[in-house]
């Protein structure tokens, strides 16, 4: 069950809108399709900000640098087990709380 509670003021004639576009739907109130809008625009912009879409000569180019590299340099190990430690302590310091 829902608890969190959102208020917000809005110009009659779009309330009247959705007020008309709940009933159509079939939904059993104006905050169950408010709410619906919101989860499912939601859902959408995330996505489309956590992931990458591109073409297949691009994702195959990608590949091939990704074939072609060379194994890491001694800067570059350091850098990862610093920060795998890092991780750790803060790990650590969280389940201290």
């Amino acid at each position: 069950m829902a608890t969190a509670r959102l208020d917000i003021r809005l110009d009659e004639k779009i309330k009247a809108k959705a007020e008309k576009a709940s009933t159509l739907l079939g939904l059993k109130s104006l905050t169950e399709y408010v709410v619906r809008l919101m989860d499912e625009d939601a859902s959408h912009v995330i996505a489309e900000h956590e992931s990458i879409e591109v073409t297949d000569n691009v994702f195959d180019e990608f590949l091939l640098a990704c074939e072609k590299v060379k194994s890491p340099n001694k800067a570059l190990m350091d850098a990862a087990a610093f920060t795998k430690e890092s991780v750790k302590e803060s790990v650590k310091e969280s389940d201290i709380k």
